[in-house]
């Protein structure tokens, strides 16, 4: 699993669990768009070949 992937579900289970416990403050949901965006990123980074196809 890559880091960065592992980082982003991290980030998604720490805004949960802040959210469920806490009122969670404004900045408590920045982990909520940054861990979305990580997660998604490598998903799509992982599957792009490396560049073009060579002949």
């Amino acid at each position: 699993m890559d880091l960065t992937l592992l980082a982003g579900i991290v980030m998604l289970v720490v805004w949960g669990g802040l959210t469920v416990a806490t009122e969670a403050p404004g900045w408590v949901h920045l982990l909520l768009t940054a861990g979305v965006f990580l997660v998604i990123w490598r998903i799509v980074v992982r599957d792009t070949p490396d560049g073009p196809a060579k002949k």
